[in-house]
């Protein structure tokens, strides 16, 4: 039998495939599943709720099994939203071979805007090492022809913990804005498992085995809030869309407890190219929380941020 125009699902330990092929084009779905945390932002986004989220296993306060993400090849429509949102780089789309995301390709979803650029002209070159360690994705590399610091943007998250390990000779445009919260008095006992999940050490345990909060450091993920074992509840609301001059009511969820969270992450704007559509109007919905005029921490204030520092990898050494 045939299966062509189906979408077969093939799932290991490192990563989940869709392919589907076609009489012209051929598309692969991937997922990374050593690089996903599980957040909130494929599931929140999918168009068809083809996106599931899959909890992982916690063991005395400890992550034991790392939460995923799990695919419904029959509703998925290979659209790319996913791709586009995923804060961790895990997912990649290929066309015939070639990387291209149609939500992109046919501006019915904006490009985020994101970059991580390296001024060598004010860099302490001592410090060169520390930078580069302290990369939780190992994706700055030294290019000693050129005396220079080079990243490998595919693939950077846009944590910060470089900016603040070269003194600010690094300057990254993280895609959202927004706020993490952490309330330690309302954790469960001995719970560690948000510090375990987090990929940027914005959340991470300190040499007293208390839960500490690096905030700038947060990429607004939410993995923090999927893995924690005191749950969130929602409410459904009616929202009026408008797009192209066609209006309708479309139903979204909100979070009613999350001052009684642990952990908590709100997104409140995101940095991307101009696009009029109403998938992305009905994403944004799904994604941001209802707040706008409110800024994120000041990078120079960031810089001298003595909590921040200790948050990098022998951070509490000197960093000559």
């Amino acid at each position: 039998m045939s299966t062509r125009g189906l979408t077969q699902k093939t799932r290991t330990e490192s990563e989940l495939v869709l392919e589907r092929s076609m009489i012209t084009r051929h598309y692969v779905l991937r997922w990374d599943l050593e690089r996903c945390v599980g957040c909130q932002l494929g599931p929140l986004v999918c168009p068809k709720e083809a996106l599931i989220h899959v909890d992982g296993v916690i063991e005395n306060g400890r992550m034991m099994q790392k939460q995923s993400v799990d695919v419904d090849p029959q509703k998925c429509i290979l659209c790319g939203e996913c791709v586009e949102v995923c804060p961790v780089n895990a997912i990649e789309m290929l066309i015939n071979g070639q990387p291209e995301n149609p939500v992109i390709e046919y501006e019915a979803f904006p490009k985020f805007e994101q970059s991580t650029t390296f001024d060598a002209s004010v860099f302490d070159w001592k410090k060169k090492d520390f930078v580069i360690d302290n990369c939780p994705t190992a994706v700055i590399r030294e290019n000693i022809q050129e005396h220079t610091l080079e990243v490998d943007d595919a693939h950077c998250i846009r944590c910060r913990q470089c900016e603040i390990a070269s003194d600010g000779a690094f300057r990254v445009l993280q895609p959202w804005q927004g706020s993490v919260v952490l309330q330690r008095e309302l954790c469960v006992a001995d719970c560690l498992a948000c510090a375990d999940i987090c990929p940027t050490r914005a959340l991470r345990v300190n040499e007293a085995g208390e839960l500490v909060l690096a905030d700038y450091f947060c990429i607004k993920c939410g993995a923090c809030v999927q893995i924690c074992p005191v749950e969130a509840q929602y409410e459904e609301y009616e929202v009026k869309v408008e797009s192209q001059g066609v209006t309708k009511v479309v139903k979204h969820q909100r979070v009613t407890n999350s001052k009684a969270l642990p952990i908590w992450v709100e997104r409140w704007r995101v940095h991307h190219q101009a696009v009029k559509s109403g998938a992305w109007v009905q994403a944004l919905l799904k994604l941001a929380d209802e707040k706008a005029g409110m800024v994120e921490i000041d990078r120079k204030r960031a810089l001298k941020r003595r909590d921040l520092i200790l948050a990098l990898k022998g951070g509490n050494q000197e960093k000559g």
